[in-house]
């Protein structure tokens, strides 16, 4: 049986699998057409589609909330704590369930921030999954909207989801340094590559924090794949 491999270097090995995976063209040059094709292909000894193997986790910026609509206003920070989604970000947040229905997501890893639980929550209801509070992967302590809710008011709040092993104050102090940061974002690389379905877990997070991981500004409800 022949199959079509993409997005990975000529000639690697997936060790999953053990075979060989060939490209004809850049990563970037597959298109819709080519995804859904290669997302049917299964290896019999893999539990993934082939093409998810490679792409990496999907990392998301949580929707527009009401700091960001506030401070696109005014060009100051509004005070505001712990902020939910404007209701341009909950139209964007639920518009996200159609953008990612393609995508073979059967784990959610979410900042316990509101507006990080927010846009995940559609997400999560559509595919059927809880998702998992993540607090390795909130913002970094910049500005008031960084000031989280205490675990027992998120428990209050969100009774289906687990805060159990999330202390009463979990965000980070602020502001918080860049050493900070990266300290975090490295042990979470870290805690990504050991985990056997990165490339079907959909991360939830912040502009900060996935600046550091993947180098690039994220605009409210962007996503893109990562590889840890």
């Amino acid at each position: 049986m022949s199959i079509f491999y993409v997005a990975a270097p000529l000639g690697t090995t997936h060790s999953g699998t053990g075979l060989s995976l060939h490209i004809d063209k850049p990563p970037a040059c597959y298109n819709a057409a080519d995804r859904i094709r290669c997302d049917k292909m299964r290896h019999p000894l893999a539990k993934t589609p082939v093409f998810s193997l490679f792409l990496g986790m999907i990392i998301l910026r949580h929707c527009e909330s009401e700091f960001n609509r506030l401070y696109t206003l005014t060009g100051r920070d509004p005070g505001v704590a712990d902020p939910s989604l404007s209701q341009q970000g909950r139209d964007h947040a639920q518009r996200l369930v159609q953008e990612l229905a393609a995508e073979p997501i059967t784990r959610i890893l979410v900042s316990p921030f509101t507006r990080a639980l927010e846009t995940a929550a559609p997400i999560a209801k559509a595919l059927g999954i809880t998702p998992e509070i993540t607090p390795l992967v909130r913002e970094r302590g910049m500005y008031s909207c960084d000031e989280g809710s205490p675990a027992s008011a998120l428990c209050a709040a969100w009774p289906r989801l687990d805060f159990e092993g999330l202390e009463e104050v979990w965000w980070s102090d602020l502001p918080e340094s860049d050493r900070a940061l990266q300290n975090r974002v490295q042990r979470f690389r870290s805690f990504m590559t050991a985990q056997p379905e990165a490339g079907q877990t959909l991360v939830v997070s912040h502009w900060w924090f996935l600046l550091g991981l993947c180098g690039d500004s994220l605009e409210n409800g962007d996503w893109r794949h990562e590889h840890p």
